[in-house]
């Protein structure tokens, strides 16, 4: 099927690590390559499994006390990539942007935060940026690219990695961007609620 694509990349950023073990086996299983983040990479590289440093890509270590980790042009530039362009796979090859074909990413928990009684120092440092806009992006760019938006949906890729190996039809990629903006949705109100009080 021309809408099939093949998962051969996968950007690995999340807050809770749990229930992660088993997808990540079998991505590796399939073949997919890792890229990651600190804690996230720590993680996946104690579970015996090669992870490049997002570092590598971008060229630029984490930063602000971990406010800017993967908000790079490399980054983003391989998540929104049209595969289909011609204009937008020259440019990812003259610069040098690796395709990501999937994202898994799990937001701050922001809600818990506020509901723990946190300064407001805290609860701040607990409003995602980068995960939010890599979930946009996957979303955005869901004919080409998968998006887990939360370890809610960690059991649904697993369940049609293991029907159909590494690969995903369109449907499948805009049911998790459907998902994904859910996601977002509810964690902008919930900000949003806290700041109108």
């Amino acid at each position: 099927m021309a809408d099939t694509k093949k998962i051969k990349t996968a950007l690995i950023s999340v807050f809770h690590k749990d229930g992660l073990d088993e997808l990540l086996k079998k991505l590796n299983d399939e073949g997919v390559k890792f890229l990651s983040t600190g804690g996230t990479q720590t993680f996946i590289e104690s579970l015996g499994y090669a992870c490049e440093k997002v570092e590598n890509v971008t060229t630029y270590p984490s930063i602000l006390g971990g406010r800017v980790k993967t908000l790079h042009p490399k980054v983003f530039g391989g998540i929104l990539g049209r595969r289909e362009n011609e204009g937008d796979r020259q440019q990812m090859a003259q610069y040098e942007i690796p395709e990501i074909d999937l994202v898994i990413v799990d937001l701050y928990p922001f809600e818990q935060t506020v509901a723990s009684g946190a300064s407001e120092e805290d609860i701040i440092e607990k409003i995602d940026i980068g995960g939010i806009s890599l979930i946009r992006a996957g979303a955005k760019n869901f004919n080409d690219v998968v998006i887990v938006p939360s370890k809610a949906e960690y059991s649904v890729l697993l369940d049609i990695l293991k029907k159909q190996g590494a690969e995903t039809t369109k449907e499948q990629r805009r049911m998790f961007a459907t998902r994904a903006f859910g996601v977002s949705s509810h964690y902008d109100t919930a900000i949003h609620a806290w700041f109108e009080k």
